[in-house]
């Protein structure tokens, strides 16, 4: 059997996509935190703004590892949870509870998951738009 290396995301990704969700935030006028995790769930970086509100770091973080786990934008899964969805009975004894809102976005390179990244501090649409314009940063 063969296998094809992919390049894991690196520090200088993450960094991109920090940046990229920030720029686009501060274009909107509002003041988010960033988290940016590898494929293993470790954090790469993480940006938060002393102006922002203080959860909006864990928040992030949250939505950064639920896209991760789930390998899907945190906004694709919000009708997932409830009552008859997929994941209603999804159990919460991961290492970190998953959060359900828009703001979180796997970063695929080759078809293959390496990483994810949460914003959080905005409105779920807008933290969703600023993840999403991060990931393309690195299309």
């Amino acid at each position: 059997m063969s296998t094809t290396a992919v390049a894991p995301l690196t520090t200088e990704d993450a960094e991109l996509l920090v940046a990229t969700a920030r720029r686009a935030a501060e274009e909107a006028g509002v003041t988010v935190s960033v988290t940016v995790l590898d494929a293993g769930g470790h954090l790469l970086a993480f940006r938060r703004d002393d102006r922002a509100v203080l959860i909006s770091g864990e928040t992030s973080t949250r939505k950064a590892y639920t896209a991760l786990q789930l390998n899907a934008p945190t906004a694709d899964l919000v009708d997932a949870v409830q009552p008859g969805g997929l994941f209603h009975t999804l159990p919460t004894a991961l290492d970190r509870p998953l959060l359900f809102i828009a703001g979180g976005a796997p970063v695929h390179r080759d078809g293959r998951l390496i990483g994810a990244v949460g914003v959080g501090g905005g409105a779920p649409e807008q933290d969703h738009g600023f993840a999403t314009a991060a990931v393309q940063a690195l299309a």
